[in-house]
């Protein structure tokens, strides 16, 4: 198991802007893929973006132009920031590594007037 630690989460109004990030405990961090996910009461977990180890990205239509997803290898740290947000972007936030197929607790994004 790698220790996955997300933070940033929060209460932010519609259009509004957050930034979460993930530390992963592992001394392989620079040469894996990351991902982020979220899930919505009463929904299932669904795949936010991805980041491979060298940087290349990709994202889930929904959030495609709003959300941009980033790492920093020095850190071991990926980030997520939230632009744009909407109402049904309300969800616990999720960090996981495909490699070692672990999560974080999640982080809860509330997007409310």
């Amino acid at each position: 198991q790698v220790p996955l630690a997300e933070s940033g989460g929060g209460l932010v109004q519609p259009g509004g802007s957050l930034n979460i990030s993930c530390v992963a405990s592992t001394s392989i961090f620079a040469i894996v893929a990351m991902a982020w996910y979220r899930q919505s009461p009463g929904k299932e977990r669904e795949l936010v973006a991805q980041i491979s180890h060298q940087g290349d990205t990709n994202y889930a239509d929904f959030v495609k132009g709003r959300f941009i997803v980033s790492r920093d290898n020095t850190k071991n740290t990926v980030y997520l920031q939230l632009n744009s947000l909407k109402p049904e972007d309300t969800a616990v936030y999720y960090c996981h590594s495909p490699f070692h197929n672990t999560w974080g607790q999640g982080t809860q994004v509330t997007v409310s007037s």
